[in-house]
């Protein structure tokens, strides 16, 4: 009996040959194979393989999975910027022991998207070194408004191959992509707020170690007042492209060169990337914001501020004065990373909100309720 391996070749005879039976397949042929018992496989030996067809791949940018219907079939190309930790739990329909393991892969879309792992597959996956994952027939899931990636019996799982798409996803990563904020196509959504996410303190993030287990980081939201905002590197000049906020490089000549795009501009965009103190009644945490919605906490516009922090710093101090202590609602994502061999908790604001008074004393009534036991 031959046990048939990925990537080896073999000579196959005496199959039927019918049309494919689209309805059972994801592959684009219009023919079939079907074993019978006259069949007969061999492994071929020849040592010129140049004229043998590989393994063809359609992939599909992370970014486009948020269009693509549940339960669609892709190929995917991505760097893995996270592994959560191995679960073991029992599956409550037949008792049995489930092993689970999330991976987040991140692409040159600038978008990241949660693979999820199960049995032998999760227990064997070596995340170290942000290698380079391609999934030949990965199944779309779809939970809270994200999409997700698994496997399927009929999935191929590659690390690092010897693909032209590997090395140059890995260049990219290698030389930016590891500090781009993406946006995760996994992350769920829903609700009045338009996150469907739980009210904690951030006392109760750090007793819970939120995103310590999670690949793709744990979302909260929280009352939070700004108790400081550090003024130095909240800004930096940007590609004017409307698609790139990529940092460019002053040529000291009136030019500006972006190396994403590898292009010069005569002009640039501001952009704001401010890391703020935030508390609540229960502690404090350092929380990072981007344009959006520092924007907000500011009360200008990142053109404004830049033009202020460039022409006059003084008077960019003091809009940075007038943002201590307001107080908002925060959405945001608490995910532990690996900074000079120590772990650290990094947390993104990934949405700032003015307090909606009537649903926070709603949530306020409901938790005294809950310690009440009314």
């Amino acid at each position: 009996m031959v046990l048939l391996q990925i990537d080896k070749v073999y000579y196959i005879s005496k199959c039927m040959l019918k049309p494919a039976n689209k309805q059972f397949s994801n592959l684009k042929n219009d023919y079939e194979m079907t074993m019978v018992n006259e069949t007969v496989i061999e492994e071929c030996q020849d040592d010129d393989m140049g004229a043998v067809p590989q393994i063809n791949y359609n992939f599909v940018p992370v970014k486009q999975i948020m269009e693509l219907d549940p339960k669609s079939i892709i190929d995917i190309i991505g760097v893995v910027k996270g592994v959560g930790d191995l679960q073991v739990f029992q599956a409550r329909s037949t008792g049995r022991e489930v092993k689970k393991k999330e991976v987040m892969l991140v692409d040159q879309s600038n978008a990241s998207v949660t693979l999820t792992l199960w049995g032998a597959e999760a227990e064997n996956f070596d995340g170290s070194n942000n290698p380079v994952v391609v999934l030949k027939g990965a199944r779309i899931s779809e939970f809270g408004g994200g999409k997700t990636l698994s496997t399927v019996s009929g999935t191929i799982m590659k690390l690092n191959p010897d693909l032209k798409e590997s090395y140059r996803l890995k260049q990219w990563y290698d030389t930016e992509g590891n500090s781009v904020e993406a946006t995760n196509v996994s992350a769920r959504s829903g609700g009045s707020l338009g996150f469907n996410t739980p009210w904690m303190c951030f006392k109760e993030v750090f007793d819970q170690q939120l995103g310590s287990s999670n690949a793709t980081g744990d979302y909260y939201q929280v009352k939070g007042t700004v108790l400081m905002v550090k003024s130095e590197n909240s800004c930096y000049k940007a590609c004017p492209s409307p698609d790139c906020n990529k940092k460019v490089i002053d040529n000291s000549n009136g030019m500006y060169r972006c190396e994403k795009c590898n292009r010069e501009y005569e002009s640039f965009k501001w952009r704001l990337l401010a890391s703020m103190n935030v508390g609540d009644w229960s502690g404090n945490q350092w929380v990072s914001m981007f344009s959006s919605e520092a924007e907000k906490v500011l009360g200008v516009t990142a053109q404004e501020a830049g033009d202020l922090f460039e022409q006059d710093p003084s008077q960019f101090n003091e809009l940075v004065e007038k943002a201590h202590f307001k107080q908002f609602v925060l959405k945001c994502r608490a995910k532990t990373e690996v900074y000079n061999d120590e772990q650290r908790l990094k947390t993104v604001a990934v949405k700032v909100d003015p307090i909606n008074y009537e649903e926070y004393n709603n949530h306020l009534i409901n938790r005294i309720k809950q310690l009440t036991g009314a």
